[in-house]
């Protein structure tokens, strides 16, 4: 559906943060950008890709390429120790973190105890440099935007992760099916999507794009990337 909302709206504003604009256009491009890096990088289906980052763009581009091509997303609480990131991306068989620079030296120290994670996306915040054996974020996102096609198909049943934030011991998966993820965000519309898919209904119901929203809560917390998911 975001697909199609970007050929259809290529030149509307997605997002905006600060300064910075993209278009549908430009966010579909990046995520494929973010798409291919990774399947370059020998992703397999429905392989887990960690986010730890504060609300930016690239949170959700990199959500949109792992989309893309049937990845799962695992929302990463920044707030999180060195031995409660270890335990997270060991408990969610992770192999691959997108991560905010300002935690590039926790990221440094886990490294050895996380050896699933082959590949590490490096998204600039202007605190510290690249390091070595991470790509950065703006090469990644700009090498391939082709089509982002994985040679397996996507499916309803491809899964979204949320992760608790461990209040009641450590963090523990949600898992949830993406048909049952975009039924549960959209069962309040007015205009509910049809039962089965069915792009020219999709066309009807959206005319333009209307809806502007700000996720205020953070994009790593159910609230702020379903209340951004709903709105795409």
């Amino acid at each position: 559906m975001w697909e199609f909302h970007a050929a259809r709206f290529p030149e509307v504003t997605a997002q905006t943060h600060g300064d910075r604009t993209s278009t549908w256009a430009e966010f579909n491009a990046s995520a494929n950008g973010i798409a291919n890096t990774l399947l370059a990088a020998g992703v397999k289906h429905q392989d887990k890709v960690a986010q730890y980052m504060h609300n930016c763009p690239e949170f959700l581009e990199s959500m949109f390429g792992l989309f893309k091509i049937s990845l799962v997303p695992v929302n990463t609480n920044y707030r999180y120790t060195e031995d409660e990131l270890a335990y997270l991306w060991d408990n969610s068989d992770a192999v691959a973190v997108i991560f905010h620079a300002s935690y590039t030296d926790r990221c440094a120290a886990v490294r050895a105890r996380v050896p699933n994670v082959k590949t590490w996306i490096w998204v600039d915040d202007g605190s510290q440099p690249c390091p070595e054996w991470a790509v950065p974020y703006t090469t990644a996102a700009t090498s391939n935007q082709a089509l982002a096609i994985a040679p397996w198909p996507r499916s309803g049943d491809d899964m979204y992760f949320l992760y608790t934030g461990g209040t009641t011991g450590m963090p523990k998966g949600v898992m949830w099916r993406q048909d049952d993820i975009i039924a549960s965000l959209d069962a309040p519309s007015k205009r509910p999507l049809p039962a089965l898919k069915d792009y020219d209904a999709l066309a009807a119901r959206l005319s333009k794009p209307v809806e502007v929203n700000m996720p205020a809560a953070q994009l790593m917390h159910g609230t702020g990337a379903f209340n951004a998911m709903w709105n795409f």
